[in-house]
């Protein structure tokens, strides 16, 4: 263990992995089931993540779910074996699209104390060949834990959410939480963004378990994020270039 990871318990069987001295605050989620676990994302990948999850779960099998392929979402991919991912980026898993300057660069944006005997020079983001191809609307059972797959494009062409719907816990990647949702780059798409919100606001999920920063956020962020989008498509400006807009608890950045 480093030090690097803040783990906290979200209920008996669930745990929040967090990386709070990084700039991006990313979270990971650890789900046990019966028969295996499943591991939403596994961060940026600065400090061995496997040694935490065992922890927790013991021998369990484990499935890394990945809302994402962004560096700050699969760092640390290469120590699990069994990796899912939507459909769409499955190519950007095998060949990460930007440059390795630009990921080093984004990394250390921020002052950051990193764990003892990482090299931000040496940092490569994970490529690899995924087990599992996602897709929507599709089951995922652990045992006594059913998650469904929501494809949610916008902030990138892949973006999953999972759901699961006993519980009422959503579990949201990058499409909601308390910051800049980002719809700028070039492989994001500001109205299927908003489809995105839309539709998972319609789910009316109880807890939203974002993928970065404040874990205690509002049970209707989801509305208010929605209203958002629908009042910037209003004015004319949901596209790209529009430039940054303030909505309190997050901001859209188109």
């Amino acid at each position: 263990m480093t030090g690097w990871y803040t783990v906290e318990p979200l209920a008996a069987d669930t745990w929040v992995i967090s990386e709070y001295r990084h700039w991006e605050e990313p979270h990971c989620y650890l789900l046990r089931g019966r028969d295996a676990a499943a591991l939403i994302d596994t961060g940026l990948g600065v400090a061995p993540l496997l040694p935490e999850v065992r922890a927790l779960i013991g021998p369990l099998p484990v499935t890394v779910l990945t809302t994402h392929v962004h560096w700050d979402h699969i760092g640390g991919h290469g120590a699990f074996s069994d990796l899912a991912v939507h459909e769409k980026e499955a190519p950007w898993l095998r060949r990460f699209p930007l440059p390795p300057e630009a990921v080093r660069a984004a990394l250390t944006a921020q002052p950051c104390t990193f764990p003892a005997g990482f090299s931000a020079e040496q940092y490569r983001v994970f490529q690899g060949e995924p087990r599992r191809l996602l897709r929507d609307g599709q089951v995922l059972d652990i045992g006594g834990r059913r998650l469904t797959v929501l494809h949610t494009p916008g902030h990138s062409p892949g973006h999953c959410c999972f759901l699961e719907a006993e519980r009422g816990w959503l579990f949201a990647g990058d499409l909601l939480y308390a910051g800049s949702l980002d719809a700028f780059y070039p492989t994001t798409d500001p109205v299927q963004y908003r489809q995105s919100v839309r539709r998972v606001q319609k789910l009316g999920p109880v807890r939203l378990l974002p993928g970065h920063h404040r874990l205690d956020l509002p049970a209707n962020l989801a509305s208010r994020a929605a209203a958002a989008f629908d009042g910037l498509a209003a004015a004319g400006v949901l596209h790209h270039g529009a430039g940054r807009f303030d909505f309190g608890l997050f901001q859209i950045h188109l």
